[in-house]
């Protein structure tokens, strides 16, 4: 015989309904708690350890890039200063370069016994620098072959850097003396710059 079924269980009305109800809420309950056992939030222990393996991976090689920029950032801080303190001694305010540098050379000349004659100077700009410039000085002396090579010793060993480009040596007509031009470089900064 056909029984009679109704889908409509919702609310219980008896307590076996209510037995099947509470077990079925076990089972999915069991079910939800073995798939987190099974398959927890964060990973498994091995992917754990795994993940935490690689995290101080990381940390060592992010520590020691760390290491060479401090490292390196020393050392452009020692290069900043020593740079300034090269410029400061080399280098002379635009200003007063070329006095600065003739009173040099006419110092220099009375060391050597060379006589100096007329001189001038250029000035022309330093590719990638907005305060440095180069000056190109020409100037004439008058020597013996000794006393200009003492004159070059002298200004090769001066406290500015003075940088000879060339010479051009001609001899005199019925004497001993040469006429010499020389073309010598330096570099000065804009006012203000040199530290």
């Amino acid at each position: 015989m056909l029984r009679n079924f109704s889908w409509n269980v919702w609310p219980p009305n008896n307590a076996a309904a209510l037995m099947r109800l509470g077990v079925g809420l076990l089972v999915a309950a069991n079910l939800v708690t073995a798939y987190f056992v099974l398959r927890p939030i964060g990973g498994s222990p091995d992917e754990l350890r795994q993940q935490a393996m690689e995290m101080r991976l990381q940390i060592r090689q992010q520590q020691s890039a760390l290491d060479r920029m401090r490292l390196l950032s020393g050392k452009v801080e020692i290069g900043r200063g020593e740079g300034d303190k090269f410029m400061s001694k080399y280098f002379l305010p635009r200003r007063t370069a070329y006095s600065v540098i003739l009173g040099e050379l006419d110092q220099i000349a009375d060391q050597a016994k060379v006589t100096p004659k007329e001189g001038n100077y250029t000035l022309e700009p330093v590719e990638g620098s907005d305060t440095l410039q180069m000056m190109q000085i020409t100037r004439n002396v008058e020597a013996s072959y000794e006393n200009l090579v003492r004159f070059v010793n002298l200004i090769d060993k001066a406290d500015r850097l003075l940088i000879i480009e060339g010479l051009n040596v001609t001899p005199q007509q019925g004497g001993v003396k040469l006429n010499v031009m020389m073309k010598l470089d330096t570099f000065v900064v804009e006012d203000g710059s040199a530290r």
